[in-house]
């Protein structure tokens, strides 16, 4: 993604208009000094299991994002124990 809020606004209005029907549910919010972290369940569709993500960004002084890392992990149809990803 290109830098700045024209990128930004870009890929965020290519995705969505890619996936009309994406479901974001937000499960925490952390933030601490300028990092703030959201965990949350997407779905591109609501038959999808979907990913479980977390986005992670270095906030500057005046709000503005300066960086951003993410993780995301596929949600699997079983799991080995009874503890959700969320």
């Amino acid at each position: 993604m290109p830098n700045g809020s024209a990128g930004l606004r870009e890929q965020f209005t290519n995705f969505f208009q890619q996936f009309p029907n994406l479901i974001v549910e937000r499960k925490r919010v952390i933030a601490e000094g300028d990092l703030v972290a959201i965990h949350a369940h997407y779905r591109l569709s609501p038959e999808d299991r979907g990913q479980a993500v977390v986005d992670i960004f270095r906030v500057g002084k005046h709000g503005k994002i300066l960086e951003h890392w993410d993780s995301v992990q596929d949600v699997p149809e079983t799991t080995l124990n009874e503890s959700t990803m969320f």
